[in-house]
This record gives C-alpha cells, structure tokens and sequence, in this order.
C-alpha cells in the first residue's frame, strides 16, 4: 500500500490530468476550450450533448419547458429548503427506499457531512475508501482539512476492495464508503454478490457503509436490481443531481431520520442552507422524470458503442488500445490509445469540425505508466441512441486518418 508520500504524489498528478481538479484556464488553454466546445455544439451526430454545452438561454429554455410537468408553478418558490426543494428531498427518499434525504448545493459538502457524521456516532474517524474514489482525488484533502476525518486503503488495485481485503486489512475504521461505480477506474463496477459480500466484510468489523452513488442511477442495469435494493446495503447514499440526470447543481444524502436531521445541523454550519435552489431542484425533478427511465436504453447502446469501438481500432490498424471496461458497467467507459492528449484532442477537435461527427471530447495523459498513452471517457446518452455498430466503426475510422 502507498505511502503519504506517494499518495500525495500520485493526487497531484491526477489532478493536473483531470479537468475537474485544474486550475483556471490560461488565455492559450481557454481559446482551446471555446474552439472544442463551438465544435461540439455544431455537430450534427454526437454520443450526448450535455446540458453544460448548451448556451444560457438553451438551458432557461428547457427548464422552464419542463417545470410544468414536473410541480404546480403556481405554488411560492422555496425559501431556505421548503417548496420544492422538499418535494425533491421526499422524492429521492422513496426512490432509494430510504427514511428520509436531504438536497445539499454540492456532493462535496453532502459526502464530507455524511461521513462527519458517521465519525461521530462511531466514534472512530478513520474512513476506508480507495484512493482513487472522489474525496482522494478531486476535493483537494478536505475529508482532513475540514473535518479532522482520516483515510485508509484497503486495496490500491483499480476495482473496489474484495471482501477477503477488507476482512484482512490491519487497521480499525469506522466507516467504509464505497463509490458505485469507482469513475476514475473506468466506471467498473463489483458483481451484485461481490457487492454485497463486501458489505457483510465491513458490517463484521463494526463499521457502518456509506455509498457515493453520484452516478448510483445507472447502476441498476448491472446489477440487475432496482435502485431500494441497493441503496438498502449501506447506512447511507449520497446521489447527484447533475451527473448523469442533467441537472444544474446539487445533490441529495438519503439515509435514516435521525442522520439526515444531523446532517441539516451540518448542512447550515458548511454553509449549505442557501435561501433559494428552486432552479436546481426543478432541473433535477425533470431529470428524475425524463432521465432516470432511459438510463437502462443508455446502459444497453454504450455495450454496443464500447464493442464496435474495438473493433474500429483494430480495423483501422491502431497497434495497441484499450476500451475499458469491454463491455461497459455503465453508460459510461474509458478509451485508452498510445498518443499525446493534445494530438489526440486536435484530431477530436477536426474531426467534428471537417465531419460533423463529434465522437471523442477531452482527452488526459495518464497519471502513471509509459509517457504518450492519453485516456478518453465516453458517455452514451439519448443522441447515443440513433447510433449503429456500422455508424460508430466508420466514425473510429475516420478518427483514426486525423492522427497521421
């Protein structure tokens, strides 16, 4: 198991690899990121078009489009968490079959409260995670600047911890959080019966299970059960708003009535009782209500994409690739290839420009390994859909001649 020192080393790295943990943007890198996302708004044939690339008015447009459908706009907005943001709090309850949840502005703060609070009614502040779930690798240590918590790995392989690793692992915790599925291992998943041997492993030692379920909602399809059944195996579920559901912001913690009346007390001392949140709770409603239930399309059609992939790269004559996991746990994988990211960018970039097909978006070097291999995450969403094994092979082709 890595060191401090080591840990330290390899979050720097994956945090200068990953867009969501960088610093601001210098003019050159921001006229990159204007030039990508004109490209992919103007594409005519993409795998998803995410909410975030659609302009102000875009988003205004399709929220107030669908609020009607989803409560009575005639009711008073929400002031410090009634309203609708209740509605959306009694919602995710009885979606995850849990006694209650609680909207918060970020998962961030969510998680930090849930596992703050767990902390407490152990009595021990050590969480095992592993050390590429959220808390390690995107929110800059805060698990320990903010809430005095500490973090053990019971495995460093990139999947969850077996149940044998957590029955094994030397030191005591208090809490074992698991993050379904783990993204930055590819958005792998356990079996249902690893899954749930996992849970009794940490239930033995004492300890109690929070999941990170940020992206829980498209889990079902792998496990081939509903969303209660699997949120009954932990203590608690943190879900998010706007991944995976296209919502704005925001995020809910499901568990018992007695934590989520803990965690309100910690919501407002982190600073997350905000006065008014109608916009998110509305766009996460409408994801709840048009989203949730294609999840299971998506799932299906990213297998077929990940697979013809494959079999693109190797018609094309790529030496070596990897599309990971082959096939998919989710509606969303990885795409490993032997280039420099900005290479593989600019042919990304060309290719939506000079074809109207945008197939790949960011690409990042690999935090560790050989230099020159880069990785790329693909999303399979409703535009996904109207995609055949013939019509994806053909896009890999054509990727493929922009990198000469």
């Amino acid at each position: 198991m890595a060191d401090k020192g080591e840990q330290a080393q390899q979050q720097q790295a994956q945090d200068g690899a990953r867009s969501d943990a960088r610093e601001p943007e210098r003019p050159k890198e921001d006229a990159q990121r204007l030039r990508r996302t004109h490209a992919w708004r103007a594409a005519e044939r993409v795998l998803i078009r995410p909410p975030m690339n659609l302009s102000l008015g875009e988003r205004l447009a399709a929220l107030a489009a669908g609020a009607g459908s989803v409560t009575d706009l005639e009711r008073p907005a929400d002031i410090y968490g009634d309203g609708v943001v209740a509605e959306l709090e009694g919602r995710i309850a009885e979606l995850l079959g849990m006694e209650a949840a609680a909207f918060f502005p970020t998962g961030t703060m969510a998680q930090q409260v849930a596992l703050r609070c767990w902390a407490g009614r152990t009595g021990n502040s050590t969480v095992a995670l592993h050390p590429l779930a959220h808390p390690e690798v995107h929110e800059r240590g805060a698990l320990e600047a903010v809430s005095g918590l500490r973090t053990v790995h019971p495995t460093s392989e990139p999947r969850l911890p077996t149940a044998q690793e957590i029955r094994d692992f030397a030191e005591p915790f208090g809490t074992m959080m698991l993050e379904l599925p783990l993204r930055d291992a590819g958005f792998v998943l356990p079996t249902w019966e690893e899954l749930e041997a996992v849970v009794a492993a940490a239930r033995e030692r004492g300890a109690v299970v929070h999941v990170d379920g940020a992206r829980l909602w498209e889990c079902a399809p792998h496990f081939g059960r509903e969303l209660p059944e699997i949120a009954a195996l932990a203590d608690s579920v943190y879900v998010s708003f706007y991944k995976t559901l296209g919502g704005i912001s925001g995020a809910a913690l499901a568990g018992p009535e007695s934590l989520i009346e803990e965690a309100r007390t910690w919501r407002h001392r982190y600073g997350g009782q905000l006065f008014q949140q109608f916009p998110a709770a509305l766009a996460a409603l409408i994801g709840l209500e048009q989203e949730l239930p294609q999840l299971p399309s998506y799932v299906a059609q990213a297998k077929v994409v990940a697979g013809a992939m494959a079999e693109g790269f190797s018609a094309a004559g790529v030496g070596w690739f990897r599309v990971h996991p082959e096939p998919p746990h989710t509606h969303q994988f990885q795409v490993w290839l032997p280039y420099e990211a900005d290479v593989l960018a600019e042919a990304s970039v060309r290719q939506a420009e000079e074809t109207g097909v945008a197939l790949f978006r960011v690409w990042h070097p690999a935090a560790s390994g050989p230099p020159g291999v880069s990785f790329t995450e693909v999303t399979v969403g409703r535009e996904g859909l109207e995609w055949t094994a013939q019509d994806v092979r053909a896009a890999v082709r054509e990727f493929v001649k922009r990198l000469a």
